[in-house]
């Protein structure tokens, strides 16, 4: 039989000691996530220009989403800078994230391969992966000086035969100044891109691979039948994370300019949301700027649950139903006969 203090000791609960070290995170998170959140949320309902909230309903939102009366100049220049900066977003973002993980797939699948004996397979993955750990400032500053508009960047000065050829202007064009911020994004991502995909392929099961070689199937056929279907939930979770990351996207646009204002052209919603916040000294559009970020999060909120709902296994769904179907029949029959059973 236990003593008492036997039993103290076994009463003793360390559950304390686990909140204890998990706290500091919620400490951090409130102060600088989730308080910041609310108040975007409040800017979002208050009045234009002033730093004390008052509330006036869904006004902004309507100037920014509703277009606005024809001689409402200041509101038809929000409306059409914001819509113009979600263009901007998604056609840049779809212009990176595709070849972005073609790329990395294709790099994935051939430093997993056993059957490659390639030299320095570790000193590749290193250089690929090192554009993601430099700063987007210094990268901006790199492409800026390398394609800039400027007569003396390296790319006109290669280009130029004489003095008095006008300078390429691929920063201020169109199509030029869009496919250099798909072509910087794919170039500091797809290392990161490509090292999550790679420990999703070697946590699939090595006999598989095995079997299939016995089986006599080709590469092709490998990657299609075998590591694109167990691929899924990493898959997910990098569409997922590009797909915020790229409506989020700021810091390239934003700094890929020669001028005081950003190119109209990669201008994103997050370079709007800046603008609204900061630029206007003279009566700051705090509500414009709370309202933008609110959609921009029901947005990225909605898409996420969308590629959650076409992505869940169908076949775990139907077995679900299955067994709630089959528990609820058992407990009618079980009601029926009086609660015993022969």
């Amino acid at each position: 039989m236990a003593t008492a203090a036997q039993r103290r000791i076994k009463s003793v609960s360390y559950a304390k000691y686990g909140y204890i070290f998990i706290l500091p995170f919620f400490v951090v998170y409130f102060i600088f996530s989730f308080w910041p959140l609310i108040q975007t949320f409040i800017l979002a309902f208050s009045e234009n220009g002033s730093r004390t909230p008052e509330l006036i309903g869904f006004d902004n939102f309507k100037t920014i989403l509703a277009k606005p009366a024809e001689n409402d100049f200041k509101a038809m220049g929000i409306h059409n800078s914001f819509w113009n900066g979600m263009k901007n977003t998604l056609i840049i973002w779809f212009g990176n994230f595709l070849p972005q993980i073609a790329l990395s797939l294709l790099l994935a699948v051939w430093f997993t391969d056993l059957r490659v004996k390639m030299p320095g397979k570790g000193f590749f993955k290193v250089v690929m992966y090192m554009p993601n750990i430099i700063t987007a400032a210094s990268v901006a500053g790199l492409f800026l000086s390398l394609f800039g508009d400027s007569a003396y960047s390296v790319i006109n000065t290669l280009l130029r035969s004489g003095e008095g050829e006008e300078a390429l202007k691929l920063i201020s064009g169109c199509w030029s100044s869009r496919i250099l911020v798909m072509f910087i994004q794919v170039w500091m991502w797809f290392g990161n891109t490509m090292i999550m995909l790679m420990s999703g392929i070697q946590g699939i099961n090595e006999s598989l691979f095995e079997a299939a070689e016995i089986d006599g199937a080709n590469a092709t056929q490998t990657f299609w039948r075998i590591t694109f279907p167990l691929l899924k939930t990493i898959m997910v979770y990098t569409l997922l994370t590009s797909m915020i990351g790229g409506l989020q996207m700021f810091d390239i646009p934003y700094m890929l300019h020669t001028g005081m204002v950003v190119n109209d052209y990669i201008k994103t919603v997050a370079v709007f949301i800046y603008e609204m916040f900061h630029n206007n000294f003279a009566k700051p559009s705090f509500g414009y700027s709370g309202a933008a970020s609110v959609i921009l999060f029901v947005i990225t909120s909605i898409l996420g649950a969308l590629v959650f709902y076409v992505q869940r296994d169908k076949d775990a769904i139907e077995r679900k139903k299955k067994q709630k179907q089959a528990a609820k029949e058992w407990k009618r029959k079980q009601k029926r006969g009086g609660g015993f059973s022969i």
